[in-house]
């Protein structure tokens, strides 16, 4: 049988629930400032994604061009 001593021992063992609710604000915070995070990232991945398709089409655009003066003024263009 359980004694009073061995009751107590199991009480301080276990946490309250104000505990559990500090613990999980805690972790609710920091998951939150996580969240800010890689959204924060995720934006500025978009935006330098964008920025390298549109750099990309401006490296087309150039070599467009150079192949046609290549073709005006009779130089075969090696890749």
């Amino acid at each position: 049988m359980l004694t009073n001593e061995d009751v107590q021992k199991l009480i301080g063992v276990f946490s309250t629930r104000e505990e559990i609710e500090e613990k999980f604000e805690g972790i609710r915070k920091d998951f939150s400032d996580l969240q800010t995070s890689v959204d924060a990232y995720a934006k500025k991945a978009d935006a330098y994604f964008q920025e390298m398709v549109m750099l990309a089409h401006k490296v087309d655009r150039h070599e467009k061009w150079f192949q046609q003066i290549a073709e005006k003024v009779g130089i075969k263009l090696e890749y």
